[in-house]
This record gives structure tokens, C-alpha cells and sequence, in this order.
């Protein structure tokens, strides 16, 4: 018969299931799949070394044919199908498959072919509820499918896998063990293995339904049942008369849908259903979940712990044009002794862009770039605990620790907010859209592409994004509010700090304001940076007078310390990136976020 003479025929519709002894099953399995196909039949056979288990679909001819010949297997001759009929034909293709079990247990020890607990018959279960015996009618089904229905009264087991059922029976009322127990499932199969087992762990009266519902809904109807019954094919559900219904499943979470979640404003046909919609909100958390779990695999160990050869770039300053390559390393390099440099060109570690070592008396060209090669690099451990407020498709929000390098720099590579961030969220490259020193925590917006950063780094350069710090510092202020516009000098000096320069120094303003004046002679204040030059905060209340408590650069006295980024164990750098809002390169509107406040503060 063609295929659309079939799809205008009434489908007869099986469900069988039969414990036996079988061998084979590979030539089994040959044999049925030819003639399954060969007969228009689709639907799936599972085989076992314990039985076969079966739900299988197309007209009754061919129907009948399949069942004659799967009598005719040893051990088969009583398979009894449950039948019901559709317009459609409910499976897509025909399968055999060889399985361990036909129905998942993982307990050894129960075997249906030689041992099943009594049995109770439709119609006796029907009058037992109709006298209103005391029975516990026991659902062994999946959680997903009681959703469209169970026995009136019923104790749902409570599982998402049949192999979570023996763990659950453990956690019965232990009074269970001497009263009258029922187990029902959709077909029996379940229960053949279910009841056994309860019996073993000290259940006393245990009968399972002969059939399941299926057959309870062909004998007796739907007498004390509610709802539908799920079915494992494209019908999803069938009512009492054993009629496919309205039901249909979610295409994300495969829930069975009545017609009632079915109108939910929460179901939306191939997106979501009221058993898996998530809020935004809901989605997002879910996501930095994940996200932070993915930065605990990046940073357990630390990814610059274990020694390795990095290769540094140098990028020759306009300044240094025209000067020798040793002198041009003195220069952007002055924390590093001479001698250091001449023995690092004559063990061949400095080499030009094509790896190839150079002298220490080349000239140098502005632009050019050498690299520094730093075999058997281990970087000193960092403060990896970065703690994500908000992911979206175009931004994240985080809370940078401290120690923390954002960018790779001097001893750090791997150990930086940039390695670790690319290796999170690989392919993409997420964009820190501005910095914070090492040393300095809090608020940090990353745009997730290129295009996102060309959106929100310009608002940062241009002074459009609302920046609020907090800032322990040393000294009491003797004005409430005030600021500095000191210009600073773009020329790094030792260990790369910036100093106030009134001639040639770029333009900076940062406001600031006293929140509290403390015993111990420090003060917390509140800084606004209106213009975004390197260590700005830093430098202007240093300038002032009031250095921040821990910075190990900008020292009282107008001093300057000797050490850049401080060990994991220090004392903290009492400056917090607390606040931030910007414009959403999305929705376009202003966006706001705020962290707590910092132990120290």
C-alpha cells in the first residue's frame, strides 16, 4: 500500500512487552528491521537478553503479521499487545534496538522472567475503589508524565528516571510496608520490575495493575482516574476511551502539555512551555551560573602556575626612535638592571618580529616591534575570584578581586582578567570596555564583540559613563566635598606610575566627598572621576595629602613605594570601582549597577 493510502487509513496502534529468555538478538534484530519496513510498520522494538518491549504502529494487516511472527520466537508465544487506534500515524520511523534492559532498572536480582509479584486484573482494582478499600494506589511513572493525569488519590513516586525509583521507595513512610500497595504505570512493564523490588525491601502486600493504565482504560474506562494518559509516540496523550487527545509536548523540555498549558501565557509553540519558562532575570542567573563555574575549571590551578615559554612583545616608542635596541629596552624597561638586558641579548631572548635574535647595538625604528622571550615562565599568584552581576548579549557587568592584572603586562600573561575572560567565553572575545590598576576591585564593563566595544568604549572616552569610587583614605579632609583638576603626565615614570604635571600634563578633574571621618585617623570618601586618566584617584588624593590606605605606590610624604602589584596575602588597596551606569548599546537606555560595599569600607 503506497504511503498516502496509509496516511488516509486508520492506524492500528501496539504496545507489548513479554520477559523471556532470548538469544541472538543481533540476528534478531537483522530480521525484524527488514520486516518491519518491508511492511510499513514504524515504531520502536527494544531487545534484551530479557525480552522485548515494543511500541509499533501502521495498519492491521501488517500489524497482525508482525505479531504472528513474533510468536513464533521462543518465549514470545503468549506476547499479548495492547491496541488503539489513530488517524496518523504517530512515529516518524521504524527502529530496533538492542538494549541491556527493555526498561531501565540497574538492580540486580530482579528478574521478571522467573519472578513477578501477583497480579491484580482491571475490573478487581475498579470494585476495590468502588468499596472504597483501603489501598494505596502507587504511580512508578516518570514525574513529566503524571503531569497529565494518575489515579484519583494516587502517591506519585517522584522520580525523572525509573533508575531513581529504588532509591525513592526507601524513602517511604515506613507504616507503607504492612498495608495493601498497587503499582500502576502505563503499560505494566515498569511494575513488573517495581513490584519485585518492593517486595524485597520489606513491602508485604504488593500487587501490580495487569496492563497499566492502557489496559485499565480498554476494561473499565476512566472510573477514578483524572486527565489523560501520556504515551511514548507522537499522540502524547490518550483519554479513557483510549483516543488520542489535545495534548501535545514542549519542543525545549518535552513536558506533556494539556489543553490548559496549552493556552498559558507562558507557552510559546517551539520556545517555551509553563513547566520550562525563565524570566530574564531567570535565564541570566542560570547563565552566570555557568559561567561561573566555567571561571573556577579556567583558574583551578591558576592558568600561569605551571612554567611555560611566553614571548613578550616591545613596541618602540616615538621617543626612541633612532636610539640602539639596548637603549630603547632601558628606556621602556627601568625596572630591569643593564647587566640584565646585555645577558638576555647574549643568551639570544631578545629577537626580532620574525623570532630571530638581534643585537643589542641595532637602531630602532618607531613602530617597530621586538620580542622578549621569557622561557619557563611561572607568574605570581593573583585573587582569580571574579564574581559576574549581569550578562546580557551584548555586555557583562563583573566584579573585578584584587590582585588582579586586567591586561597581560610584566610578570603577568595568563593570570589576567583578559586571558581568563577569553578562555570563559571562547569563541568570543570579550572587550574590557575600560581598566582598573590591579590593585583597585570593583565594576567592570565588558563588551562581548568588537561592535558591542565600539558602542560603549567611546562613552568611557568621551565622559559619558557616571563612575563612582570608594576610597579609604589616610588623613581627615577638612571640606566635606572638594576635587583636584591637577594635570597628570602621560610619561610613566618608576614602576609605571603617573605624577601631577602642571606644564605638560593632560587635563584631569576628579570630585570627591566625605561619607565618614573615623577614630583611627583614616577617612572614607566618595570619588568622582570626571575625565579618566591612569591612576587619577590615586594621584589626586595623593597630591592632596590623603594617599589611600594600602597603595603601595603612592606613598604620605609625597613618596613613591617600590612595588607595583601587591602579593595576594597584603593588605588590600582601599579604592572600589562601586558604581557605574552607562548606555545600554541595546536598548539604548541608561543602564545602572552597584556592588556592595568592601570590608574595609
Amino acid at each position: 500500500m503506497s504511503e498516502n493510502a496509509t496516511a488516509t487509513a486508520t492506524i492500528t496502534n501496539i504496545a507489548a512487552y513479554q520477559f523471556a529468555t532470548l538469544t541472538d538478538l543481533k540476528s534478531l534484530r537483522e530480521h525484524l528491521i527488514s520486516l518491519c519496513k518491508g511492511w510499513g510498520l514504524k515504531g520502536t522494538i527494544l531487545l534484551s537478553t530479557e525480552g522485548i518491549n515494543l511500541f509499533v504502529a501502521g495498519l492491521r494487516p501488517e500489524i497482525d503479521l508482525l505479531l504472528a511472527e513474533l510468536r513464533s520466537i521462543e518465549g514470545l508465544e503468549t506476547l499479548t499487545p495492547k491496541f488503539s487506534e489513530s488517524a496518523e500515524q504517530p512515529f516518524r520511523r521504524m527502529l530496533v534496538r538492542i538494549k541491556k534492559e527493555i526498561i531501565a532498572f540497574g538492580v540486580e536480582g530482579i528478574e521478571p522472567a522467573k519472578y513477578t509479584s501477583p497480579r491484580i486484573e482491571a475490573k478487581t482494582l475498579k470494585q476495590w475503589l468502588d468499596e472504597g478499600r483501603p489501598v494505596t494506589l502507587l504511580d512508578t511513572r516518570n514525574d513529566y508524565e503524571v503531569k497529565l493525569g494518575t489515579f484519583k488519590g494516587a502517591h506519585v513516586i517522584g522520580v525523572d528516571h525509573f533508575r531513581d525509583f529504588p532509591e525513592a521507595v526507601r524513602k517511604l513512610p515506613e507504616e507503607l510496608k504492612n498495608q495493601p500497595i498497587v503499582t500502576f504505570c502505563t503499560g505494566g512493564i515498569r511494575c513488573e520490575k517495581a513490584a519485585p523490588f518492593m517486595e524485597r525491601e520489606g513491602f508485604q502486600q504488593v500487587w501490580q495493575l495487569e496492563g497499566g493504565i492502557l489496559k485499565y482504560f480498554e476494561e473499565v474506562g476512566g472510573a477514578h482516574y483524572d486527565g489523560e494518559c501520556f504515551v511514548f509516540d507522537q499522540r502524547v496523550g490518550v483519554d479513557p476511551a483510549l483516543s488520542e487527545t489535545e495534548a501535545t509536548q514542549c519542543f525545549m523540555c518535552q513536558s506533556p502539555l494539556s489543553e490548559d498549558d496549552q493556552k498559558d501565557v507562558r507557552f510559546v509553540e517551539h520556545v517555551s512551555c509553563p513547566y520550562c519558562f525563565k524570566t530574564t532575570e531567570q535565564q541570566m542567573q542560570e547563565n552566570m551560573a555557568k559561567r561561573h563555574a566555567a571561571i573556577q575549571r579556567v583558574v583551578t590551578p591558576l592558568p600561569g602556575s605551571a612554567a611555560y615559554d611566553h614571548q613578550q612583545p616591545l613596541n618602540v616608542p616615538r621617543a626612541c626612535d633612532g636610539m640602539t635596541l639596548l637603549e630603547t629596552l632601558v628606556t621602556i624597561l627601568p625596572h630591569v638592571p643593564r647587566t640584565e638586558l646585555l645577558m638576555r641579548f647574549e643568551n639570544q631572548r631578545i629577537l626580532d618580529r620574525d623570532e630571530r635574535p638581534v643585537l643589542p647595538q641595532q637602531i630602532v625604528r618607531a613602530g617597530e616591534r621586538y620580542l622578549r622571550l621569557l622561557p619557563g615562565m611561572v607568574e605570581p599568584d593573583v585573587n582569580a575570584d571574579i564574581r559576574l552581576l549581569h550578562e546580557d548579549e551584548a555586555v557583562v557587568v563583573l566584579e573585578k578581586p584584587a590582585p588582579l592584572p586586567m591586561h597581560a603586562g610584566g610578570r603577568f600573561n595568563r593570570n589576567t582578567l583578559d586571558y581568563i575572560l577569553h578562555e570563559v567565553y571562547l569563541p568570543q572575545k570579550p572587550r574590557p570596555c575600560h581598566r582598573l590598576d590591579a590593585n583597585t576591585t570593583g565594576l567592570v564593563v565588558v563588551a562581548r564583540t568588537r561592535h558591542f566595544a565600539g558602542l560603549v568604549q567611546p562613552q568611557f572616552s568621551r565622559g559619558e559613563v557616571e563612575k563612582v569610587y570608594l576610597a579609604r583614605v589616610q588623613g581627615h579632609p577638612e571640606k566635606d566635598a572638594f576635587f583636584s583638576d591637577a594635570p597628570i603626565s602621560d610619561v610613566p615614570g618608576a614602576l609605571g606610575s603617573r605624577d601631577v604635571d602642571e606644564d605638560n600634563g593632560r587635563e584631569a578633574r576628579t570630585e570627591f566627598r566625605v561619607i565618614r571621618r573615623d577614630a583611627d585617623g583614616t577617612a572614607l570618601v566618595e570619588a568622582r572621576p570626571i575625565t579618566g586618566r591612569t591612576n587619577q584617584i590615586r594621584i589626586h588624593l595623593w597630591q592632596l595629602g590623603f594617599p589611600i590606605v594600602g597603595d603601595p605606590v603612592y606613598l604620605p610624604g609625597a613618596a613613591v613605594g617600590d612595588t607595583q602589584t601587591l602579593d595576594v596575602e597584603a593588605a588590600p588597596l582601599c579604592l572600589h570601582a562601586w558604581k557605574v551606569s552607562f548606555i545600554h548599546p541595546m536598548s539604548k537606555e541608561r543602564v545602572r549597577f552597584e556592588t556592595k560595599l568592601p570590608s574595609w569600607a
